[in-house]
């Protein structure tokens, strides 16, 4: 049998990350792969297209990760560990990474995969430097005029639950007085 048809076998003709039956492709696991059924894995074009371009992930969709990151398959384990692990500021998948038990060998083989693409990866970081996270709390340090309103979100005003721009590190968004605003992170101090 054809590497191909091993993994349709073992897949049962599903994506092996969201279970989806369209658009299946041979993903070969990064580094080092030799195009094998054991160092590849069949997904969907839905869930290759998130993996190949970063920017286009929906955090949402990731969340079958929750299922098929028990599998006993060390490829698919190190791809669910990887979009688990560049996904981890959104909360949710930080808590399944920390559930996550991958074998020393499966987690070095992980971990070299994700080395060079967190060199480049975006941190958001307060006014002290400390790293922000989604969720985390922060204090306003300056009195801020929102753009578009008549507010002053006021100096010392907490903002909880914050979610980053993932795009952009300089910039937060959370809620004050009710609105939903973008905050530069030079003007935030992260509480605790």
């Amino acid at each position: 049998m054809t590497p191909e048809q091993t993994l349709h076998a073992r897949s049962e003709s599903k994506c092996e990350l969201c279970g989806a039956f369209d658009g299946l492709v041979v993903y070969p696991v990064p580094p080092d792969s030799d195009g094998s059924a054991e160092q590849s894995i069949l997904i969907c074009a839905t869930c290759n297209g998130q993996i190949e371009n970063p920017e286009t992930v929906e955090v949402n969709h990731w969340r079958c990760l929750n299922e098929s990151m028990w599998t006993p398959v060390p490829a698919v384990q190190v791809v669910a560990w990887r979009m688990l692990t560049r996904l981890s500021a959104e909360g949710w998948p930080q808590e399944l990474l920390d559930m996550l038990f991958l074998d020393q060998e499966t987690q070095a083989w992980a971990e070299e995969g994700i080395a060079t693409a967190s060199e480049d990866a975006i941190v958001h970081r307060d006014c002290n430097g400390a790293v922000l996270a989604a969720g985390d709390s922060v204090t306003l340090t300056k009195d801020l005029n929102v753009k578009g309103s008549s507010l002053t979100a006021k100096r010392g005003t907490p903002v909880r639950n914050i979610r980053l721009v993932q795009d952009n590190a300089e910039q937060i968004e959370g809620r004050v007085e009710g609105q939903q605003i973008v905050i530069l992170t030079q003007f935030v101090k992260k509480n605790g």
